[in-house]
């Protein structure tokens, strides 16, 4: 599994009226050393600065790390030196005092700043470690080759510093061919998380057992609704989006040797490139999400199926992927990404995706990404068969 990362910036994480307003506060020292110094250069100078500046250094350290205290401090001490000389105020007692305050008050505020800063460290550290052991158990590792295909996974948190949300992803071996599984929680936080996690537990458990794909997401579909109905400790605004919760997903499974089955809930269509053209897989019969089949008529046929031929590659992913914009407002053109894309290997293959998304939103993703991709080898000689094995549909139940 590949799980990636963007990368950490404080203020990513809040709005964009905090963010202004955290920037401001870290203004606010930088402007009061030049009122001192304007006020020093204007007539107004009898009105002594010297409390003002030595203020700064410790102002600073409650928004800026160890450089920007610095910083203020350097310009307090600029400005004084400054003002002292152009007064000729040198052999003042009282200027002497303040500037060891400054220097007192600039050390202090350093050593406090970089204090703050080393333990604010350690505990996004020992969460980063929760979270990426809350990662290996939800979204486990997936083996590299399954039965005829090779697989890769890879997964972006939208949120600066977490590695788990709404997204989910799981490709399994079973008797009945190998099935994968894509699905996007609607909503953020512990409670898209939740939800993500009985869609997975259903699905893992279902998959070897339940012939039908339809029955799979059948079974996920149900634990998504048992788990929405249970009380949770949550506050009371997230246990009211619990409530609402709904799982676009998408499973596939191949089966007798070249055909891909598709039962598609609500999702983005795969993609298939096959001799450098791409290919959408959009379903025959549209299903609602998981989790919304009670209010909304859905399709009661069976699979999809499509040929999936060695040398084919597929592509199953959330709309993080094509909804992320760039500058412009542009969507990510995945189709077009995925024909420019040079030929690798899946895991290859995905780190160029990520790249190119972080080309695209220059870092800024709104939403978080789970892709998996899935390469049929060539040297498999079943693939003569796939038309007559679609034309005869679903092998029989069990």
């Amino acid at each position: 599994m590949r799980t990636l990362f963007r990368p950490r910036t404080p203020l990513s994480a809040v709005g964009g009226h905090s963010r202004f307003l955290f920037r401001l506060a870290q203004c606010v020292p930088f402007l009061i050393v030049l009122l001192g110094l304007g006020i020093e250069l204007s007539p107004a100078h009898v009105v002594y600065t010297g409390p003002l500046l030595i203020a700064m250094p410790a102002l600073a350290s409650l928004t800026m790390g160890p450089k920007g205290t610095l910083a203020a401090a350097g310009g307090a001490l600029i400005v004084s030196v400054t003002t002292t000389t152009l007064h000729q105020a040198w052999g003042d007692q009282q200027i002497y005092s303040n500037l060891l305050a400054l220097v007192v008050v600039s050390a202090a505020s350093v050593m406090t700043s970089n204090a703050v800063r080393t333990r604010r460290q350690s505990e996004l550290d020992r969460i980063h470690r929760i979270a990426a052991a809350a990662q290996r158990a939800l979204l486990r590792p997936v083996s590299a080759r399954l039965d005829q295909v090779q697989v890769a996974s890879m997964y972006l948190a939208a949120e600066a510093g977490a590695q788990i949300g709404g997204d989910l992803y799981e490709a399994v071996s079973t008797r009945y061919g190998v099935r994968m599984i894509v699905g996007d929680v609607r909503g953020k936080g512990l409670p898209a998380v939740r939800s993500a996690a009985a869609v997975l537990g259903a699905f893992r458990e279902a998959v070897h057992y339940e012939n039908d794909l339809v029955e799979v997401m059948n079974h996920c579909s149900a634990a998504l609704n048992r788990d929405c109905a249970v009380p949770t400790a949550l506050g009371q605004e997230e246990e009211a989006d619990i409530g609402e919760d709904f799982v676009t997903a998408l499973a596939a499974q191949v089966v007798h040797g070249s055909v891909l089955q598709v039962v598609n809930c609500g999702h983005p269509p795969p993609l298939v490139l096959r001799q450098g053209k791409i290919e959408a897989l959009h379903p025959a019969s549209p299903r609602p999400p998981l989790g919304l089949e009670d209010i909304m008529n859905g399709s009661t046929a069976g699979p999809d199926s499509y040929v999936f031929a060695p040398g084919d590659r597929l592509l199953l992913y959330t709309d993080g992927v094509v909804e992320a914009r760039n500058i412009d407002n542009d969507f990510f053109p995945l189709p077009e990404a995925l024909e420019a894309a040079p030929a690798c290997t899946p895991p290859d293959f995905l780190e160029w995706l990520h790249q190119a998304l972080v080309r695209h939103t220059r870092g800024q993703l709104t939403d978080d990404v789970a892709v998996l991709v899935i390469d049929r080898f060539r040297d498999d000689a079943e693939s003569e068969a796939a038309e007559d094995a679609i034309a005869a549909g679903p092998p029989p139940s069990r």
